[in-house]
């Protein structure tokens, strides 16, 4: 299927690894043009290194920096003349109960997971208007709507991001700009295996994502991939999803499935 992105210009947060380098290399296939932004620079240039020379410019960033990120959006539409999409992405995990989770922890997520949204939406803007099928995409997680017991603060976090989602979709539609999530469940990511690492580092990788599988009673029995995910935002990014805004959907085999 052609998803109608050649020629467009994508901006992804945190493609350096996981979920983020997945969506762009499926929106470079698709034959989009990328900016990506990641904290690490130098792990963001390796995992580049076999790209092609201008297809992706890659910026050295922390999303919970306004300032960066703002200029990361301006840098990519001096670079290539014009922006289509933005893909916002980085986030980080936290675990804890709700009655033991500190404040400094919960303030963290909201930063990390809602603040740049707003940020890379109000910077994006102005160009995106230009744009003959505009769209934004958040990464956000099926702990929006399903709460974690053991990830209080991010769930919180989660939540606030669909409501932010609703609430720019629904103010940005009368400029023809769409606003989508997708709610990602459990995927292996460096994220698992650093769980996997603290819970249960004698145990093979690969059994214990079976065994939390289970225990997150996932119905497909298995954790995601990230390129299972990738083409969910490729689409909704896409001219082929024009008439879809104000939509969350899930990627997490079934986990927090909604009636």
């Amino acid at each position: 299927m052609d998803l109608g992105l050649e020629g467009s210009v994508v901006f992804v947060s945190g493609g350096s690894a996981g979920i983020g380098r997945s969506v762009v290399d499926r929106l470079l296939h698709e034959g989009a043009t990328v900016a990506t932004c990641a904290r690490d620079g130098e792990r963001l240039r390796a995992a580049y290194a076999d790209v092609g020379p201008g297809r992706v410019l890659l910026d050295t960033c922390d999303v919970t920096d306004p300032e960066a990120l703002r200029a990361g959006i301006e840098r990519t539409v001096a670079r290539f003349g014009r922006l289509d999409g933005v893909v916002a992405n980085a986030g980080t995990g936290a675990r804890g109960d709700v009655l033991d989770v500190d404040l400094e922890t919960l303030d963290m997520q909201f930063a990390v997971k809602t603040h740049p949204v707003l940020t890379m939406v109000r910077a994006a803007m102005p160009h995106l208007r230009d744009s003959p099928h505009p769209s934004v995409v958040v990464m956000n997680g099926v702990t929006a709507h399903a709460p974690d017991l053991e990830m209080a603060a991010v769930s919180t976090a989660r939540a606030a991001v669909a409501a932010l989602v609703a609430l720019l979709a629904r103010r940005l539609a009368v400029e023809g700009i769409r606003v989508n999530a997708v709610n990602v469940g459990a995927v292996v990511t460096d994220r698992q295996r650093e769980r996997h690492t603290a819970d249960a580092a004698d145990q093979v990788f690969e059994d214990w994502c079976v065994q939390e599988a289970v225990r997150r009673g996932i119905p497909l029995g298995r954790m995601g991939r990230p390129d299972e995910v990738a083409p969910v935002v490729a689409l909704l990014l896409s001219p082929l999803a024009a008439y879809i805004t104000a939509s969350a959907v899930d990627v997490a085999g079934g986990l927090g499935a909604r009636v």
